[in-house]
């Protein structure tokens, strides 16, 4: 299975925020996409991790800098979530 990301806008008390669902594995070949993805939406985004499978070095780093610069991660598998605590680790 390879990634898939949908959109759906989320009403919210301080106006509304893009969700990109994402599903299936995110390799780094899949950065430039959902980079793309990402700056077309603005700056009110979430990533919605609840349906990804597997992730590569290069996704995990993302997503933690996608948390640094903001965007909420939602829905995120406890092994996902604790690779990228050993990550942010790393580059302190």
């Amino acid at each position: 299975m390879t990634l898939r990301i949908e959109q759906s806008i989320e009403e919210r008390f301080d106006g509304k925020r893009t969700i990109l669902r994402l599903s299936g594995r995110i390799q780094s070949n899949h950065l430039d996409e959902l980079k793309a993805q990402i700056r077309r939406k603005g700056p009110a985004i979430a990533l919605d991790l609840e349906n990804v499978t597997l992730v590569d070095l290069g996704a995990v780093r993302f997503l933690s800098l996608c948390e640094s610069d903001g965007i909420d991660v939602l829905h995120c598998a406890p092994y996902i979530r604790e690779w990228m605590g050993r990550e942010r680790g790393r580059e302190a």
